[in-house]
């Protein structure tokens, strides 16, 4: 019978990386054996993405012996698919932030936020990464009535956060910085920026195997043995590896491999399209300044510029585990609805991924066993914080648990049902948003 992860991974073909505009503009390709036989070593990492992949680094670097165990490539799921965004903040507002866990703890992740963004500018220039860093996100109200929302949480970061790197875009000036119909007003985030995602990604894994972490691709784990005894047994289809402490570092893509886990977090899907290239009169007209956008609607529309100047648009998603039959067409739709001027326009590439969310939009990090810690569900905002989170996880494997704790607190609950009913009922949930999106609610 065929488990949902089953279903999920066979929209891409295994082992490779799948068809997109960042895989045939990937740095390089990835040939890292496959596990054989029995190994030990300090720490496993199950994942290769950036919360994985920046955990091996991180150890490494600290002189730890880790191993690192990814199912299909490197950057092979979300952390190689994904729109590039590298966000300011957390998943949620600072203002919901302070409601739900006050406005301490609120600034204790609003500096773990910074923290991310400037781990990955520094592992950029300290790796030397060509991913094509990027200044600027614009955030764009797609409804009148939330301009004055984001003129007043534009205050709310200045004055209280200190956070001098944003400023309010009004109805005059927002036709100017996108060249879209659809949008009111928002806020520019120049300390945001955006990049090429799996060439980042395969940077990560570069530094750390350089560091001295081993990597085995084409590796999935079948099980894992053993948790809060001296040592756990990872199992894998042709060998295992025993270690001291493990790190599940899988997100969307971690099917039933733990229970606990896989209550908190829901894989959903999401698309991306890259159209042919543009002129630099052409691009400008489009998004001045080449900064990234993202939109207000719950079911948000994502886009940026390429380094060769295609327009790179994310929209919509799907529940169920298979992709669209014709991403192309199923992106194209939101694509017109917000540039109708780009009706003639080719889409030359069309791709699919799978990230996670919780139920509260925020990271779910716990430590599931003495020896045994996991983090996912970004829900949308991972290619900084998933690489903090890495960090965030060698640390605490190594005794200096207090950044992890920040996260732990959040107590961010499972999805009713657990791990079996999250699903049907996020579907009938986000059905309701995206009417609500489409109403104007």
């Amino acid at each position: 019978m065929l488990t949902a992860l089953d279903l999920l991974t066979a929209n891409d073909t295994p082992g490779q990386h799948p068809p997109s505009y960042y895989a045939a503009t990937a740095n390089r390709q990835t040939a890292h054996p496959v596990l054989d036989g029995s190994h030990t070593c300090t720490v496993c990492v199950i994942g290769g993405g950036y919360t994985g992949l920046s955990a091996a680094l991180h150890l490494a670097e600290r002189g730890v012996d880790v191993i690192l165990l990814e199912a299909n490539r490197i950057g092979w799921g979300a952390s190689g698919r994904n729109g590039g965004q590298v966000g300011s903040g957390q998943r949620m507002d600072q203002t919901v932030l302070e409601e739900r866990h006050g406005k301490s703890h609120a600034r204790l992740l609003w500096d773990l936020a910074e923290d991310s963004k400037a781990l990955v500018k520094d592992l950029i220039i300290k790796h030397q990464i060509a991913c094509d860093y990027t200044p600027g996100i614009l955030h764009a109200d797609h409804r009148k009535s939330f301009v004055e929302e984001s003129r007043d949480y534009v205050e709310h970061l200045r004055l209280v956060y200190g956070y001098e790197d944003i400023r309010f875009v009004g109805p005059d000036e927002i036709g100017e910085q996108v060249g879209s119909p659809r949008y009111y007003g928002g806020s520019l985030d120049t300390g945001a920026g955006h990049l090429h995602p799996l060439n980042f990604a395969l940077g990560l894994g570069q530094a750390a195997e350089a560091a001295g972490a081993r990597i085995f691709e084409e590796t999935k784990v079948t099980g894992i043995d053993g948790q809060g005894t001296g040592r756990i047994t990872v199992r894998t289809g042709q060998g295992d590896v025993r270690a001291e402490h493990v790190i599940l570092a899988c997100n969307g893509y971690l099917g039933r491999l733990d229970r606990q886990t896989a209550a908190h977090v829901m894989p959903i899907n999401n698309f991306i399209v890259a159209t042919e290239p543009f002129s630099e009169d052409e691009a400008q007209k489009i998004i001045r300044n080449n900064v990234a956008v993202a939109d207000s609607k719950f079911v948000i529309n994502y886009f940026r510029l390429s380094a060769d100047r295609r327009l790179l648009f994310g929209g919509g998603e799907n529940y169920g585990y298979r992709f669209p039959e014709h991403i192309k067409a199923f992106v194209r739709e939101p694509m017109l609805e917000i540039f109708p001027q780009l009706s003639d326009v080719a889409i030359d590439y069309g791709w699919g991924g799978t990230l996670a969310i919780t139920p509260k939009r925020m990271p779910y990090f716990a430590r599931i066993a003495p020896n045994m810690l996991t983090a996912g569900g970004y829900s949308g905002h991972g290619v900084a914080m998933a690489t903090l989170g890495g960090q965030v996880l060698a640390e605490a494997v190594t005794g200096t648990a207090g950044r992890f704790d920040v996260f732990e607190k959040l107590n961010v609950p499972a999805f009713p049902g657990g791990d079996r009913l999250r699903f049907p009922l996020l579907v009938l949930a986000m059905t309701w948003f995206s009417l609500r999106d489409r109403l104007g609610f």
